[in-house]
């Protein structure tokens, strides 16, 4: 039994991914409020005692980007200032994670960045869920927890629709992500090997593995264009069956790939609720499943001083 009271607060970013977690802990959301200002400005308030608490601060880092990480900055500032005992930053959605080193002279290391502000105002513990670089673990001198989505969308295609099915990984840099899917379900794997012309587009040059008569699977950590849905066709091509399924944790999903999934060839895109989806975004071919057991899991074992390493992504 811990000493020290837990208490569950969130930002703006997800509430109801934070409402769920609160659910399955069976506790209340910590009271708080974020109010912006007309010149654009961001104001956070505590609106109760947290003296001696733990605290874990529920809010992922997605668009608008750079207000929910200067929501979250201000949130942990005004915890130190209140005397908690510990504070916990949750952010099922990293930002800047795909910005983690170098690819050109005079670049910012922007997940390094991110993580020095987290560690300088006093966080200590930060939990993300499969990060886009991995080694963004190394940049804290704080516990981190890197845990993974892979259990909780690959329990969706567990039944026996999927016996001939293949996972399918869209680059050689997923295909450590896409074995852990590939373990877990007993199924063969694909790579699918690319050239990327920008940030948002992507041809497929060639295809390693036996695809021919079976169900892709196409897994990834984030959807954001969706250059990953332009790389279908070639699936169809080298003979898989014309109804791809994509099992992808953050759906960021910009305009573009909400348009992409008119694709006749795309049977469901699933992804978890790390961030928020508004009704805008909304697609009869997305299926959202919850992240917020796991993560309830985690902050009572963290809490209660209890082990986590059977949940936490390894590689």
């Amino acid at each position: 039994m811990s000493e020290h009271p837990l208490h569950l607060f969130s930002g703006t970013a997800n509430r109801p991914l934070a409402e769920k977690i609160a659910e399955c802990l069976g506790v209340s959301l910590g009271k708080c409020t974020t109010t912006r200002l007309p010149d654009t400005e961001i104001h956070v308030q505590i609106d109760q005692v947290v003296r001696g608490e733990d605290v874990f601060l529920i809010q992922p880092c997605s668009a608008p980007v750079n207000e929910h990480l200067m929501e979250l900055l201000l949130y942990v500032d005004a915890f130190r200032r209140a005397s908690v005992h510990s504070i916990t930053a949750v952010i099922p959605y990293f930002p800047y994670a795909r910005q983690e080193r170098m690819t050109h002279g005079r670049e910012a290391i922007s997940a390094k960045v991110v993580a020095t502000m987290l560690e300088t105002l006093g966080v200590n513990r930060v939990l993300f869920v499969d990060v886009h670089a991995p080694a963004i673990q190394g940049f804290f001198n704080i516990p981190v927890d890197p845990l993974s989505a892979i259990p909780t969308l690959a329990e969706r295609f567990s039944g026996e629709e999927f016996r001939n099915a293949a996972i399918v990984s869209p680059d050689v840099g997923r295909a450590k992500l896409a074995g852990r899917y590939a373990e877990i379900l007993g199924l063969p794997l694909v790579v699918m090997h690319k050239r990327r012309d920008s940030f948002e587009s992507a041809k497929t040059t060639h295809i390693v593995g036996d695809i021919k008569g079976k169900i892709p699977i196409v897994i990834d950590d984030v959807i954001a264009s969706g250059s990953v849905l332009t790389q279908l066709p070639a699936l169809v091509e080298a003979g898989a069956e014309p109804r791809i399924y994509l099992a992808i944790t953050h759906p960021v999903l910009l305009t573009k790939a909400i348009e992409r999934l008119d694709d006749p060839l795309i049977e469901k895109l699933v992804v978890t609720d790390t961030i928020y989806v508004p009704p805008e975004k909304q697609h009869p071919k997305l299926e959202i499943v919850s992240i917020a057991p796991l993560l309830a899991d985690v902050i009572e074992r963290i809490h209660y001083n209890r082990s986590i390493s059977s949940l936490l992504r390894l590689t």
